[in-house]
Protein backbone atom coordinates (compact mmCIF):
# COMPACT_ATOMS: atom_id res chain seq x y z
CA UNK A 1 0.00 0.00 0.00
CA UNK A 2 1.26 3.46 -0.90
CA UNK A 3 1.53 6.19 1.73
CA UNK A 4 2.21 9.87 1.02
CA UNK A 5 4.35 11.86 3.43
CA UNK A 6 4.39 15.67 3.42
CA UNK A 7 7.14 17.70 5.08
CA UNK A 8 5.43 21.02 5.74
CA UNK A 9 8.75 22.56 6.76
CA UNK A 10 10.06 22.11 3.21
CA UNK A 11 6.88 23.14 1.39
CA UNK A 12 7.10 26.46 -0.48
CA UNK A 13 3.42 26.57 -1.42
CA UNK A 14 3.71 26.28 -5.20
CA UNK A 15 0.46 24.28 -5.30
CA UNK A 16 1.49 21.85 -8.02
CA UNK A 17 0.36 18.95 -5.85
CA UNK A 18 -3.15 20.37 -5.56
CA UNK A 19 -3.34 20.89 -9.30
CA UNK A 20 -2.14 17.33 -9.91
CA UNK A 21 -4.53 15.60 -7.46
CA UNK A 22 -6.98 17.74 -5.49
CA UNK A 23 -8.55 14.64 -3.92
CA UNK A 24 -5.30 13.98 -2.03
CA UNK A 25 -3.68 17.42 -1.55
CA UNK A 26 -4.87 20.80 -0.33
CA UNK A 27 -3.18 23.93 1.00
CA UNK A 28 -3.66 25.66 4.35
CA UNK A 29 -4.21 29.40 4.73
CA UNK A 30 -0.47 30.01 4.29
CA UNK A 31 -0.32 27.91 1.11
CA UNK A 32 1.45 24.99 2.79
CA UNK A 33 0.53 21.47 1.69
CA UNK A 34 -2.16 19.68 3.67
CA UNK A 35 -2.91 16.02 3.03
CA UNK A 36 -6.56 15.11 2.67
CA UNK A 37 -5.50 11.47 2.85
CA UNK A 38 -2.09 9.88 3.20
CA UNK A 39 -3.26 6.61 1.61
CA UNK A 40 -4.54 7.39 -1.90
CA UNK A 41 -6.86 4.83 -3.42
CA UNK A 42 -6.22 3.19 -6.78
CA UNK A 43 -8.13 5.94 -8.57
CA UNK A 44 -5.95 8.78 -7.23
CA UNK A 45 -2.61 6.99 -6.78
CA UNK A 46 -1.25 7.69 -10.27
CA UNK A 47 -1.81 11.44 -10.01
CA UNK A 48 -0.56 11.47 -6.42
CA UNK A 49 2.70 9.95 -7.65
CA UNK A 50 2.86 12.64 -10.32
CA UNK A 51 2.39 15.30 -7.63
CA UNK A 52 5.38 13.92 -5.71
CA UNK A 53 7.49 14.18 -8.87
CA UNK A 54 6.28 17.73 -9.59
CA UNK A 55 6.97 19.04 -6.08
CA UNK A 56 9.66 21.69 -6.57
CA UNK A 57 10.73 21.71 -2.91
CA UNK A 58 10.75 17.91 -2.53
CA UNK A 59 8.37 18.23 0.40
CA UNK A 60 6.44 15.15 -0.74
CA UNK A 61 7.57 11.55 -0.67
CA UNK A 62 6.08 8.09 -1.15
CA UNK A 63 6.47 5.28 1.36
CA UNK A 64 5.55 1.70 0.57
CA UNK A 65 3.82 -0.17 3.37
Amino acid sequence: MMRIKADTGLCVGSGQCVLAEPAVFDQDDDGIVALLTDHPDDETAVQAREAVILCSSRALSILQE
